[in-house]
């Protein structure tokens, strides 16, 4: 059951008031394939790196079933790289520097071999190429999820409207969700935002959790309580890794399976945070997963007697 994924491969810089790592590996498809590929392979991966990006990230990445056939390697070009800082909230941050480099020519290409995968996760891109990667699959695959951000409404908002027509599931937090809709209720701005297009609404919240919008239901996963919060970056990425890889794995795309998906997301979201880049990620065992997943059960189980 093989996954698409489309989103940046790149070098961070991030600085948490708990320290500062220097040009790690970062990007919004990395943590995708990283989370994604504990539950379902292979993970297909679309992207764009530089002569600068480590062969040794390329093989971890194919040692754990990520295909890299449609990863364009630019040979005189430095990869994508982003650096921010962090406030003592860990919610907020400042961006420093973004530099594009190779991003700035991605002209994304589905390979042959990708034909027929039956899940697309279009990570946070320019929504041209999120479109064009839609437009180039001769089957339409059975879901298709899409994380966007409020950078793409500031300044392509016409083209994300033409994706929205054609996305299962859209992604976004709270703040990009009220900009989108220009509703200042969650519940008006789901309603807005899924005649869109999306049948599905995921909004995240950070710390305070996610919620999940279909029809009229609303489901609300928590996120677990942790002691330290290294470095937030890529979680949103790794929780929609953790979303896609269980819908694919299950098969089942059902309201009441997202339900799970988004628990599972949320799982795997918890780890990333508690080190820099994705090397948390790259740590955890099928056990740890279990064990982190029954955590965020005994958190939401509780009985009640209605009298």
């Amino acid at each position: 059951m093989s996954v698409i994924c489309v989103g940046t491969m790149a070098f961070d810089t991030i600085e948490t008031p708990f320290g500062k790592a220097e040009r790690i590996v970062g990007g919004s498809g990395t943590y995708v394939a990283y989370a994604a590929g504990n539950f379902v392979k292979p993970i297909q991966q679309i992207s764009i790196v530089g002569y600068d990006f480590p062969q040794d990230e390329m093989n971890e990445l194919k040692k754990r079933g990520v295909e890299l056939d449609g990863v364009e390697i630019v040979k005189d070009k430095k990869s994508f790289f982003w650096s921010g800082k962090y406030h003592m909230d860990m919610n907020s941050r400042d961006t420093l520097v973004t530099d594009l480099n190779v991003l700035e020519d991605f002209n994304p290409k589905v390979p042959d071999s990708y034909q027929g995968a039956e899940f697309l996760m279009l990570g946070n891109l320019m929504p041209k190429l999120q479109l064009s990667v839609i437009n180039q699959l001769k089957k339409r695959p059975k879901l298709i999820v899409m994380d966007t951000m409020n950078f793409w409404m500031d300044i392509a908002m016409d083209d994300l409207k033409e994706v929205l027509k054609k996305v299962d599931v859209l992604l976004v937090n709270d703040a990009e969700a009220r900009q989108l809709s220009d509703e200042l209720s969650l519940v008006k701005a789901a309603r807005l935002i899924m005649d869109m297009g999306p049948k599905f609404l995921i909004i995240k919240k950070g710390e305070h959790g996610a919620l999940l919008f279909h029809e009229e239901h609303v489901f609300f996963a928590p996120a677990l309580p942790l002691e330290e919060v290294f470095d937030p970056t890529g979680a949103g990425d790794t929780f929609a890794g953790g979303f896609i890889g269980h819908l694919a794995k299950t098969k089942d795309i059902s309201f009441g399976n997202m339900k799970t998906a988004i628990i599972v997301g949320s799982a795997m979201a918890s780890f990333c945070v508690e080190k820099f880049g994705p090397e948390r990620l790259k740590e955890i065992t099928k056990e740890d997963i279990d064990a982190r997943l029954s955590e965020f059960v005994q958190l939401v189980n509780f009985d009640i007697d209605l009298v």
